[in-house]
């Protein structure tokens, strides 16, 4: 191997050894020391998913159309918050992360953008345990699995794409504008509603349908629910889109973020 070849494959392995301590030291800052310890990652996500249920299923007496992949609305429910819960816990905990290791960014040669990296891979492990609970779920309500189920990494690595992108532009922006965090809840707040989580997407007006058309999310959302509870082929249109956007928002995250860690010293 060539002596860049080298140095190249040196840096990797620093990069992913780096990364490895980062998701480990998040992991257990959050969990370690507390009474539930990781069984919060179940905790967290079944006591919302019951509430919603409660509130649509029982009191509000949602029902869900006969062409829906399935007539549980608990699991219906579930499967939407899936990667929800996964893209929301990822940007809104990246936001911080550069000025929470701000010592680590301004007094060391330390790679800024790793950090979103780790707020992902480290919140991928709670939806890992969310996921094995749905289908212990579906094993139990609907007794058989979609052999499409297996295509799920797939949709995982675009959603990571997708919130790692979203995650390094607001941390950037939040080294430089501290009101970020509050602008970012707010976005999260509509974003969440635009996106056909609670309801099945017949529901949305007409004159409304476009914010389901141009959210990622809804791809999302669509292609767990159909993965987990159908035996539908994927719709190619449908992985493309979500492909080419993923990248574009990975991309012009990663360029955003380079372009403004250069002042990230002398702001922190």
């Amino acid at each position: 191997m060539t002596l860049p070849g080298r140095h190249f494959a040196r840096i990797l392995v620093e990069r992913r050894a780096l990364l490895f301590q980062l998701v480990r030291r998040d992991f257990q800052q959050r969990f370690v020391g507390s009474a539930g310890g990781w069984m919060w990652g179940f905790i967290q996500p079944l006591v919302m998913l019951l509430s919603y249920a409660f509130i649509f299923q029982v009191c509000l007496k949602t029902k869900l159309p006969p062409t829906e992949v399935t007539q549980n609305y608990t699991l219906f429910l579930f499967a939407g918050f899936l990667p929800w819960l996964l893209f929301q816990e990822t940007v809104t905990r990246s936001a911080a992360s550069v000025v929470e290791n701000a010592g680590l960014v301004t007094k060391t040669v330390f790679p800024a953008e790793v950090l979103p990296v780790s707020v992902f891979l480290s919140s991928l492990a709670n939806h890992l345990m969310a996921l094995l609970l749905m289908l212990g779920a579906i094993g139990i309500w609907e007794r058989e699995f979609s052999p499409w189920v297996f295509m799920l990494p797939v949709y995982m690595a675009l959603l990571g794409l997708l919130a790692v992108g979203f995650g390094w532009i607001v941390a950037a922006l939040q080294v430089y504008l501290r009101d970020s965090a509050q602008v970012l809840t707010v976005v999260l707040t509509v974003w969440f509603w635009t996106t056909p989580i609670l309801l099945d997407e017949s529901r949305f007006p007409a004159r409304a349908r476009f914010l389901v058309r141009c959210n990622p999310l809804a791809y999302l959302v669509r292609a767990y629910r159909d993965r987990l509870l159908s035996w539908r082929v994927p719709a190619l249109p449908d992985l493309l889109i979500l492909t080419a956007c993923s990248m574009a928002v990975f991309i012009m995250g990663g360029f955003l973020f380079r372009h403004l860690k250069r002042g990230f010293a002398d702001v922190l």
